[in-house]
This record gives C-alpha cells, structure tokens and sequence, in this order.
C-alpha cells in the first residue's frame, strides 16, 4: 500500500498544496513550520481523524469555511480518496462515490503512525491504551467498529436507565435486562477481537524489542473484566452490580474499562521500567504492528515515523530503521536531517517545509 499523491486544501497553516511522493519520503525543517501538519493530513486521510485533537475545526486553515484533503493510495489498483470537512461536518469519498457510514471507510487505507506523544501512552490513562487497541483493530476489520458504536450506543443507553430506576424504583428492570443483554453480546464480541489482537502483537513484540536495545523478556497483558468467563458467570456479575451501578448512574463492570499493560521480566513496564524501556516498548509495539497486518491481511501499511530522532539516541534509531521491512511506503519528519544516515536520504525523496510552504529538494 503506497500514498502516490497528496492535495491539501486550507488544512492547518497549508493554503493548497499538491505533492508526489516515493516509497521513501522525508519531511524536514525547523518547529512550527508544517511537518507534523503534514502527516496528521495523511492520517486524517486514512482514519478521518487527527491524532492530535478531537475538535476536527481546528484542521481548518484561518478564516476557511472548509478543509479538503485528497489522496490517490494504490493498492491492487489506484484509488481516490477524498475528506471534506467543514464547521459543521465531514463528508467522505472514494473515487467519488460518498460514504454515508464513515465506518465502511475506516480500514481501507492502512496506516501505522509513531508521534512522539505516544511515548505518554505507558503512563496515561486506560482510555488512551483503549483508543491504541481501537484505532488498529478498526483498521484489520471494520466490523469491530461497528460492534464498538453499537456497544457504546447501548451503554450510553443503559447508563441513562440505571439513572431512571435509581429516581424511580418501582420500574420495570425488563429493559435493563435487554440492554445489559445487548451489551454482553457486543462485549463478547469486542472481547475476542482484542483477545486475539493482543496474541498477534506478542508473536513479534519480544523479538523487535531485543532488536531496538538488545533486552529480551517484553510483553503486553490484555485486562478485561471479561477475561477467563463464560456468558453465564458474566450475566452474574452484572445483576450482582445492579444494586450499585443504580446508585451511581453508571456501568462499572465490563470491556469499557479495558486496559493493556507493557510488561518487562513480568513486571508492569508503568511502575518498574525505565522512561527509556517505556519508549522502546512503544516503538516495539509499533512495529509489531506493521507484521501483523501483514499477517491478517497480507498487505503492509503506510508507515509514518513523526520525529523520532528527537527522541532516542543514533544506535537505537539505526536498529529500528534496519528492522523496517524494505518495502514498506516511510514518511520521516525530522528538525535535523543531518542526523539522518545518507543512504537513507539517496533512497528517499526529501520535502523541505518552510512556514506552510513545501519545497521538493
């Protein structure tokens, strides 16, 4: 899978710009000029949003009714993909024809992003390890999106009924046991597929971590309240919570409180491991996941590698670099290009950015 070409049109501090890339591209200049603005155009290409932001109106230039990036990504054949995106919407295309459901866009372009804020990921909270799992899972099958909307549609929904009973007790708990019903089916559900994503993660995690800074013995631990119980002892601890998650409005039990943990020699990486052992495994998990999309789908993604020289050292980005499979599409930002070995730039078409303005050097 390879971006062939990129328009952007009033995103962030790009006028309109049109660009042509290789399978290997480097994006340099000095903060604040662009770089990461660029990328984050391409992720917004591939999964309609930004890693940076929830508010989707700061992606418009100053001043601008709309936004628009477009992109042709081949595949098997060559595709038009297309995100308009105004102060009151987002509309997206491919070759033209619209999506009304975003989620039927979501997987077709693959995409594998490294930003410095994911070194945070370890140390934030669960829902941010939660997001991790989400953003790649949607994009090997987007029927776990679907079962994810669904699942927070009728949690939501669940949630207000609890607030119901709780001022009112002589109601019917008959729709609260549809709803949680619904929820443990769509748990269930989201379960496995994080189950079995998290297996696949492990297969290569330990190996490319001993690769980046020569330590063996890193893996991560999907936690569920689901894990290891049938249907049956689930539906039980539910009814067991009835009385309490009434009193606080809120479902306290279930795969929406699910969280990872990075683990070296077994111990949680969070509270026993280094900050530099916690960027490796950010990084190792990255690039695990670029061979398990090969795995699942017999396809490599788009790489995006957004400042990493600032953060390790000379011997670890080498290492990594000589992991990455040859034929994967790289865009590499970076303030100091110099760092960067020079077979690697002969190989790469390099972009210099300059106050939103992008010069092909």
């Amino acid at each position: 899978m390879q971006l062939v070409d990129l328009k952007l049109v009033n995103f962030r501090n790009y006028d309109s710009i049109n660009l042509k890339f290789s399978k290997n591209n480097i994006i340099y200049g000095k903060n604040g000029m662009g770089k990461t603005n660029l990328i984050e155009a391409i992720y917004v290409l591939a999964l309609t949003k930004s890693f940076r932001s929830n508010n989707e109106k700061i992606l418009l230039k100053d001043n601008s009714d709309y936004t628009k990036i477009v992109g042709t990504v081949k595949d098997e054949i060559n595709n038009n993909y297309q995100i308009n995106i105004t102060k009151s919407g987002k509309l997206v295309k491919v070759d033209n024809n619209n999506y009304k459901k975003i989620s039927d866009y979501i997987s077709k372009i693959k995409i594998v992003l490294f930003n410095p804020n994911d070194l945070q990921i370890i140390k934030d909270s669960p829902s941010i390890r939660r997001k991790l799992l989400n953003v790649s899972i949607s994009q090997f099958d987007n029927q776990y999106l679907k079962y994810l909307s669904n699942y927070n549609k009728i949690l939501k929904q669940r949630n207000s009924y609890l607030k119901t009973l709780y001022i009112n007790s002589n109601m019917s708990k008959d729709y609260l046991d549809v709803l949680t019903d619904q929820l443990i089916d769509l748990g269930l559900k989201i379960h496995e597929y994080r189950v079995n994503y998290i297996k696949s993660i492990n297969k290569y995690i330990t190996k490319i971590y001993e690769d980046i800074c020569n330590i063996k013995d890193i893996s991560v631990e999907y936690i569920s309240d689901y894990n290891e119980l049938d249907i049956d002892k689930i539906k039980k601890k539910y009814k067991e919570n009835q009385e309490k998650d009434m009193l606080f409005g809120i479902t306290r039990f279930g795969v929406h409180h699910d969280d990872i943990y990075f683990k070296f020699k077994n111990k949680d990486l969070k509270e026993y491991g280094s900050e530099g052992q916690q960027k490796n495994a950010i990084i190792a998990y990255k690039l695990a996941e670029i061979s398990v999309f090969k795995d699942n789908i017999g396809k490599l993604p788009i790489l995006i590698l957004d400042d990493l020289f600032s953060e390790l050292d000379v011997e670890k980005i080498n290492n990594i670099l000589s992991i990455i499979d040859n034929d994967i599409q790289t865009f590499i930002t970076t303030t100091e290009i110099d760092k960067i070995n020079n077979s690697i730039i002969k190989n790469s078409k390099v972009f210099h950015v300059t106050d939103g303005k992008v010069e092909e050097v």
